[in-house]
């Protein structure tokens, strides 16, 4: 079983209600490997969506440079963040939030709710599915067994309630469960996949993929990059989509 809290609740506090829990920390500030969790994580080659070509750093990245303001328009320059900070775009600096470009180069602006079904959402789950695999079946084996509690600074895990902002730690728990929104239309952003020179990988780089490991990038050509890896030092050509920063 999985529940969320927030992360301000106490151990103590959390602990007499549930006493076997495992408590398991899912953002940012998260001091093992479940930090990957966390939307704001620089990954690296996140498709953005309604972009073709176009990858980011983070979920959060992309969320926030998407974002359109009364003076400031789509900022593309966050995809590239990979800090964990200085994401976050505030209304005193750029005035009243307008909307989400639907797309770098769109000329349709989705409001919140809808944005966060278009792109929060789909994107998160991506993220998941392509970057934090390993993490998700851990939790998924662990959830067998006992009773886990994730932390994360929001617990709204209502998308269409636009009060609180929208809780990633639910979503890893509907992701979990086998409850996670689908919404129509969120099919183009899921597909698109990023083109060689929008993620952020140069030759030289540790790289890790999902089967192999990690490795180290020895080519870049087209939409894919050869890596060599330490078992064997064997080389092999994958897809860009497939790999993540180390």
């Amino acid at each position: 079983m999985i529940i969320v809290k927030n992360k301000r609740c106490s151990e103590e506090k959390i602990r007499k209600e549930f006493p076997d829990v495992l408590i398991v920390d899912v953002t940012s500030h998260a001091k093992d490997e479940m930090i990957r969790l966390s939307p704001f994580y620089p990954h690296g080659g996140i498709p953005v969506p309604f972009s073709p070509g176009w990858a980011a750093m983070s979920v959060e990245s992309i969320w926030q440079g998407l974002k359109v303001f009364e003076t400031a328009g789509v900022d593309t320059a966050l995809f590239r963040n990979n800090t964990m900070k200085g994401l976050k775009r505030t209304v005193r600096k750029y005035g009243k939030p307008k909307g989400h470009r639907k797309g770098v180069g769109g000329s349709e602006l989705l409001e919140y709710i809808q944005a966060r079904k278009l792109i929060y959402v789909p994107t998160y789950k991506w993220m998941m599915e392509h970057k934090a695999r390993t993490e998700i079946e851990k939790l998924r084996e662990l959830a067998k067994t006992r009773t886990i509690v994730l932390l994360d600074y929001d617990t709204n895990p209502v998308v269409e309630d636009p009060s609180s902002p929208l809780s990633h730690a639910s979503l890893i728990k509907a992701y979990i469960d086998g409850t996670y929104p689908v919404y129509d239309g969120t099919d183009e952003a899921q597909q698109q996949k990023p083109e060689e020179g929008k993620c952020e990988f140069n030759i030289g780089q540790r790289v890790r993929h999902f089967k192999f490991g990690e490795g180290t990038v020895k080519s870049i050509e087209g939409g894919r990059i050869t890596v060599t890896f330490a078992e064997g030092d064997k080389l092999l050509a994958l897809r860009v989509a497939k790999l993540e920063s180390v």
